[in-house]
């Protein structure tokens, strides 16, 4: 079944794409969340027309993304969290410490736009992305230490 996307769903795709989903998802999840609708020929007529309406507001969303991507450059972030003797950590780091670590710093960044690349269990350096556009992608080091 096609659907259009009304939002980014992270996993799927983007606002405005025409994604091939399963039917149940499409009838019983997206369509009636509101997050997508239908792909038939009128409803692609309309995302085509949105889109070129919105063609330069698109254009301005990347370029502040980029800016932003290139404004964090390689930053580093130290977060706090409680640590055992043997270097594990109680708990775990989560995307809201990362995007408070990232406003401390001065850059605004949603928890949502935030991914591990790997599972954060003790000290050590570790690799954040930030999915800040659907062509704008940014890795942040980020340094877990004992608090």
């Amino acid at each position: 079944m096609e659907v259009i996307l009304k939002e980014d769903i992270a996993g799927l795709g983007y606002k405005n794409e025409v994604v091939l989903v399963k039917p149940g998802y499409g009838r019983n999840y997206l369509i009636p969340q509101g997050y997508a609708v239908i792909a038939n020929s009128s409803n692609k007529k309309v995302m085509e027309e949105n889109i070129k309406q919105a063609a330069h507001k698109v254009e301005k969303i990347r370029k502040d993304a980029q800016e932003l991507a290139d404004s964090i450059g390689d930053t580093t972030l130290e977060i706090p969290a409680k640590v055992g003797e043997s270097g594990k950590i109680f708990g775990k780091v989560t995307t809201l410490q990362i995007a408070d670590a990232l406003k401390a710093k001065g850059f605004d960044v949603d928890r949502k736009k935030i991914s591990f690349e790997s599972e954060v269990k003790t000290e050590g350096d570790y690799t954040v992305l930030l999915d800040l556009h659907k062509e704008v992608k940014h890795k942040v080091n980020f340094k877990v230490v004992a608090a």
